[in-house]
């Protein structure tokens, strides 16, 4: 199942013959400083294994691999709300070091968040970034993405306290509805 191609970019189901290459690219301290800490330490063909398992078993896909030029080079997901955020998502990814600075991400998180906007009618996309992943930074702003705060000293990672920097997309041409008062 793919969901979306632009250039040499494909996002796609993830499949068995994924994880060799998942668990390569994701098992680098150069990718996992910039993860959230469950992220697992090392990543283990084990990992990758569960890790495909549990993404392809969701009733509604949001977990996705990142293909360029026919080869698996990283994932991107979705998270979607719960109760009154159920109309947003939190987007996440990661690109195998030997791909950065090729424009993939960028195409990546283009894709995804169309796909999000149009597929799942979500109307914010958000997430957070460590201060230090000024790379990750310049792809949401390429893409759109608004700067809108800077948590303070609100990660600890590896030891250190760091900035979060959040951003968010809005759908474009959004009807705002929920006026409770006149209800």
């Amino acid at each position: 199942m793919n969901i979306g191609t632009s250039g040499n970019v494909v996002l796609r189901k993830l499949t068995k013959e994924d994880i060799s290459d998942l668990a390569k690219h994701a098992n680098n301290v150069k990718v996992s400083i910039n993860l959230r800490d469950g992220f697992p330490k090392p990543y283990t063909i084990e990992n990758a294994e569960s890790f495909i398992e549990m993404a392809n078993s969701q009733n509604q896909t949001t977990i996705f691999a990142i293909e360029y030029k026919g080869n698996y080079v990283g994932n991107i997901s979705l998270m979607m709300g719960a109760d009154v955020y159920r109309k947003s998502a939190e987007i996440g990814y990661f690109i195998g070091e030997p791909f950065w600075n090729k424009g993939i991400a960028t195409q990546a998180v283009n894709l995804i968040t169309e796909f999000g906007f149009k597929e799942l009618n979500i109307v914010r996309i958000q997430t957070g970034i460590f201060d230090y992943n000024k790379s990750s930074q310049r792809v949401l702003e390429k893409c759109g993405f608004t700067k809108e705060g800077i948590f303070q000293k609100a990660i600890y990672k590896n030891g250190g306290i760091y900035d979060e920097i959040r951003y968010a997309k809005l759908k474009n041409n959004l009807e705002m509805h929920g006026d409770i008062m006149s209800n």
